[in-house]
């Protein structure tokens, strides 16, 4: 990986830019650990159907006295005491205890725990085509960036050019001047086009540096300078000429709302699934341990507080069983959640239809703009050696005196005019073929055209 220090000295690749933005930026990485969680819960839900087993084992010390009443132990919070009512309260107390393994297997519930399974899968392919849609946008984003910094970079170059020629033209007329050979006057409109000179080559590196500081957002990176790729502004695209079919269908943007009516689909199922009922096996065995012999209802003295022999198992119990388990007012709660889910699965197809909708309108477009960004390249050559001409001649007419400033600054002006539209032509047309991969979401049509 490149360090700062290196992006300063050796050219950033467009390709290298990309690699960097994905391995470091934010939203890239934070969609990618979503997209694990997601597949982590495919796991779990599966892992749902699988039978509960419980191992238990507790050791209790306390009395035994019992009571003829109803009881209901709220929250779970009643003492689960067991003894004969004895006419009066005493304090004997000894060691027991309790030893269970439990199983408990919904083994049949009419499809729910297949239905929860699938509708985890549709989530984490939804967080995976989210992902994907993040990477393609994010890929779109750097490269725009990239090409926008490298105009930034043509253009500060033209303007230093520009104030170059006009410090160079002001010498000549302040020569001049001084030597009474033109108008004062003309030596202080040098002045003033060497100083709005300087404002516009300020302005270009202002821009050039906000362009700069969002490349480096982009690639997730601390701002610095950049020394890019000159292949953006010196060759066009191969075969930008020759329209190419674009199947929208796999584009990431379509494929994301697409897997969230996948989603939809199959929470609506796994509600169905909850009218019906639940059948399921339990199975349990427990052992019993008490310091309380068998004759204690007639023999209060008949107890041992020995912790050994209140933990030892002496009484055994088993159980094996078949449930059903069925809420009778349950369809009425399930059915507003269905219905809510159906309206919820329409504006979900709503907005599919709307984003289909968009890309075929940019689809449009970017044809559009890729004709007439290739018109303006292919005029941008003779505006610019017309330019130049006029520039040369208006600057030999002045200094013969056959012409004054004000024909020479005109030139100027159209000189500096045809030098950005030539730095930026070439890259419009980059810059229109990355709008058609972004449409079309392959952005193979684009990243394929640069130079290995």
């Amino acid at each position: 990986m490149l360090t700062q220090h290196a992006w300063t000295q050796q050219k950033l690749s467009l390709k290298e830019a990309l690699e960097l933005a994905i391995n470091n930026y934010g939203s890239v990485k934070a969609k990618a650990n979503y997209a694990k969680a997601s597949f982590s819960s495919v796991e779990q839900a599966k892992r749902d159907y699988l039978p509960n087993l419980v191992l238990s084992a507790q050791q209790d010390y306390g009395t035994v006295n019992g009571q003829n009443g109803p009881l209901y132990g709220f929250g779970g919070y009643g003492v689960a005491s067991s003894g004969l009512p004895l006419p009066n309260q005493n304090w004997n107390a000894a060691f027991g205890s309790l030893y269970l393994a439990n199983v408990n297997w919904e083994f049949f519930s009419f499809g729910k725990a297949k239905e929860r399974i699938k509708v985890a899968r549709e989530v984490a392919e939804r967080d995976n085509m989210d992902l994907q849609q993040e990477l393609f946008n994010h890929q779109v984003k750097v490269s725009a960036a990239y090409l926008n910094l490298l105009a930034a970079q043509k253009l500060t170059l033209s303007y230093k050019k520009n104030l170059f020629r006009a410090d160079t033209f002001r010498q000549v007329v302040v020569t001049r001047a001084l030597n009474g050979l033109i108008a004062g006057v003309d030596s202080s409109l040098a002045n003033a086009e060497v100083s709005n000179a300087k404002i516009a080559l300020t302005k270009a590196k202002d821009f050039e540096q906000e362009q700069s500081n969002k490349l480096a957002q982009l690639m997730g990176i601390p701002p610095t300078e950049f020394t890019l790729d000159s292949f953006f502004i010196s060759h066009v695209p191969a075969g930008m000429e020759q329209s190419t079919d674009s199947d929208i269908a796999n584009h990431p943007t379509l494929r994301w709302y697409q897997s969230r009516i996948n989603v939809g689909k199959e929470q609506k199922k796994y509600l169905k699934t909850l009218y019906y009922p639940s059948l399921s096996l339990v199975g349990i065995f427990q052992t019993r341990g008490s310091g309380f012999r068998s004759d204690y209802a007639s023999n209060q003295q008949a107890f041992t507080q020995n912790y050994f022999d209140g933990i030892k198992p002496s009484r055994s119990n088993y159980l094996i069983g078949i449930g059903l388990t069925w809420n009778l007012t349950q369809p009425l709660r399930i059915s507003k959640q269905v219905k809510g889910q159906t309206f919820t699965n329409q504006a979900l197809t709503d907005e599919f239809e709307l984003a289909n909708q968009q890309i075929r309108a940019q689809l449009v477009l970017a044809d559009t703009k890729i004709e007439n960004a290739l018109s303006n390249y292919r005029e941008v050559p003779t505006q610019v050696k017309a330019a130049s001409d006029a520039f040369l001649q208006k600057s030999v007419l002045y200094k013969n005196g056959l012409t004054n400033l004000v024909d020479v600054t005109q030139a100027l002006y159209a000189l500096i005019r045809a030098e950005t539209d030539r730095d930026i032509a070439y890259n419009n047309v980059w810059q229109a073929l990355l709008y058609k991969a972004a449409a079309s979401g392959d952005f193979s049509l684009f990243v394929n055209k640069i130079e290995p």
